[in-house]
């Protein structure tokens, strides 16, 4: 793929993201959870719009994570850490989000995430 491809690509998503973003915000009762998507790792944040704060986030490269996972880029990864995200939202006592794709479509490494977050108990 040649690297127009790839800026053309990521300025859609970004595009994409822009139109999510004018419907979805995260309010302090229920914030907006986050993906972001690279070739490597996936990312997940939980933040409160209203403050501009992010309160809860996790990745591949966590440690935890990093030990067990031979690759952060596949669907079970993307799954361990919507399980991280979601314990770590518990433990600072939220269990409802509003879910951004990020401009991605919801397949793949995306939606394992929402399901690892949904395993994990939060409500969205």
């Amino acid at each position: 793929m040649t690297m127009a491809k790839t800026k053309e690509r990521d300025l859609s998503r970004k595009r994409r993201h822009g139109r999510v973003r004018k419907k979805v915000v995260g309010t302090k009762e229920k914030p907006r959870l986050n993906v972001y998507r690279s070739l490597s790792h996936i990312y997940a944040q939980i933040i409160d719009d209203t403050s501009g704060h992010t309160l809860v986030a996790a990745s591949t490269l966590e440690p935890e994570l990093k030990e067990e996972l031979p690759r952060g880029s596949n669907s079970e990864a993307a799954r361990r850490v919507g399980e991280l995200v979601a314990r770590r939202a518990q433990e600072k006592g939220i269990d409802q989000v509003v879910f951004d794709r990020g401009g991605y479509l919801y397949h793949g490494r995306v939606r394992a995430l929402a399901d690892g977050a949904r395993d994990g108990g939060l409500n969205f």
